[in-house]
C-alpha cells in the first residue's frame, strides 16, 4: 500500500465543514413551523351531581366596595428626556386586612407604572433625533377604610381558653399548736394542671374586581436646547410630577358553612311526565 503525504490543507477542510454542520443544527433547533388545524368535534356529556342537599363550606360575600386612592408622587428620569410616549399602568395590592371584630380595612400596595420617553441624540433647527427609553417604577400607596357589610356580617371571632384546676390533697400535720389527729385538707400546691382550648377562625379575604386610574401628569423644570441647534419648542426634563385618583372595588369574603337544599329529580331522559 503506497504511502499517503499528509496534507495539511484537507484537515482544515474538514474541521471547516464540521462547523458548517454544527452552525446548520443550531439553526434547525431553534425553528418553529406551525400551520392551521381543523376544528375540533365535542359532544356534550351529561353533568352529574349531587341531588339529596349537602353541607358545604364555600366562600361567601361579606361586603363589596368601591374605595378612592389618592396619590401625588414626583418621579426622577436616569436622563433627560424628550417627550412621554406612553405609560401603562397596573394596580397590584399586597395587604387587604379586615381587622377582627371591627369594620376597619387596610389596604397596602403600590402602582407599576411602564414609561416610555424619548431622548436626544441629535438635533438641528429643523428636528430632532433620539432614542425610545423605558422606565419602570412602583408608586405606593397605603390607607385605611371602614366597611359596610352590604353581604352578611362576619362570623365573630372565638377567643382561646385556659382553664386550671387542682386535686384534692390530705396531709399530716404536726407541731406546736397542732393535735396528733388534725390534717390538712387543701388543694396540691405542688402541682399545676390546665385544660387549654384554641379555636381556628376564618379570616376573611379580599378579592379584587377592578380599578380605574385617573391622572395628571406634569413635566418638572423644562429646559429649552437654546445652547444646542434644536426647534425653538423643544425642551429637556427629568423630573414628573403626577397626581393620580384610583377607584378601586373589591370584594371581601369569608369561607363559611353553608347547606345546599336537594334538588328535586326530574323524569329521566326519554320518559315524559
Amino acid at each position: 500500500m503506497p504511502w499517503a503525504k499528509y496534507d495539511p490543507s484537507q484537515f482544515s477542510k474538514y474541521h471547516q465543514g464540521q462547523k458548517q454542520q454544527e452552525s446548520q443544527i443550531k439553526t434547525a433547533c431553534v425553528r418553529v413551523t406551525g400551520g392551521t388545524t381543523a376544528d375540533c368535534v365535542n359532544k356534550p356529556v351529561t353533568i352529574t351531581s349531587l341531588r339529596t342537599g349537602a353541607i358545604a363550606k364555600i366562600p361567601v360575600v361579606l361586603a363589596e366596595l368601591t374605595l378612592q386612592l389618592n396619590l401625588d408622587a414626583i418621579i426622577d428620569l436616569p436622563e433627560p428626556a424628550i417627550e412621554i410616549k406612553d405609560m401603562k399602568k397596573h394596580v397590584k395590592v399586597v395587604q387587604c386586612l379586615l381587622l377582627q371584630d371591627t369594620n376597619m380595612l387596610f389596604i397596602k400596595g403600590f402602582v407599576r407604572k411602564n414609561i416610555d420617553y424619548t431622548t436626544r441624540s441629535c438635533s438641528n433647527i429643523k428636528g430632532i433625533c433620539g432614542d425610545l427609553r423605558h422606565c419602570t417604577v412602583d408608586i405606593p400607596f397605603n390607607c385605611t377604610t371602614p366597611v359596610t357589610f352590604n353581604g352578611i356580617d362576619p362570623l365573630p371571632s372565638v377567643s382561646r381558653t385556659a382553664t386550671e384546676f387542682e386535686y384534692f390533697r390530705k396531709q399530716n400535720i404536726s407541731g406546736p399548736g397542732f393535735a396528733e389527729k388534725d390534717e390538712l385538707l387543701s388543694g396540691d400546691l405542688s402541682e399545676f394542671n390546665q385544660i387549654s382550648t384554641e379555636y381556628f377562625n376564618e379570616l376573611p379575604y379580599c378579592e379584587l374586581v377592578s380599578s380605574k386610574i385617573i391622572e395628571f401628569d406634569e413635566y418638572l423644570n423644562p429646559i429649552r436646547l437654546s445652547s444646542i441647534s434644536a426647534p425653538f419648542e423643544e425642551k429637556q426634563f427629568r423630573s414628573i410630577e403626577e397626581k393620580m385618583v384610583i377607584f378601586l372595588t373589591l370584594k371581601i369574603l369569608q369561607n363559611r358553612q353553608v347547606a345546599i337544599p336537594a334538588v328535586a329529580i326530574g323524569p329521566v331522559d326519554g320518559e315524559q311526565c
